[in-house]
């Protein structure tokens, strides 16, 4: 595995651990009354989002290891 795609990964986990610690304790109805919390985790699954098509591009066997790594994407 090359640096980029570890940078890659961890950009994925990293926003994904975001995601997890802003939402911690809330529920749907807390996300969906609070614009701003809204706002960060979209960037978060944006920023997933973007790293796993890049990922891809780079290492399709990489990427695949990761379940429904092309819906994510879409």
């Amino acid at each position: 595995m090359q640096l980029e795609e570890k940078a890659l990964l961890h950009d994925i986990h990293s926003a994904g651990v975001k995601v997890q610690t802003f939402t911690e304790g809330k529920t749907f109805e807390d996300y969906q009354g609070d614009d701003m919390m809204r706002a960060a985790v979209e960037r978060q699954f944006e920023i997933i989002g973007e790293a796993l098509s890049l990922l891809a591009k780079r290492n399709k066997e990489l990427a695949a290891q990761i379940s429904a790594y092309q819906r994510i994407i879409a």
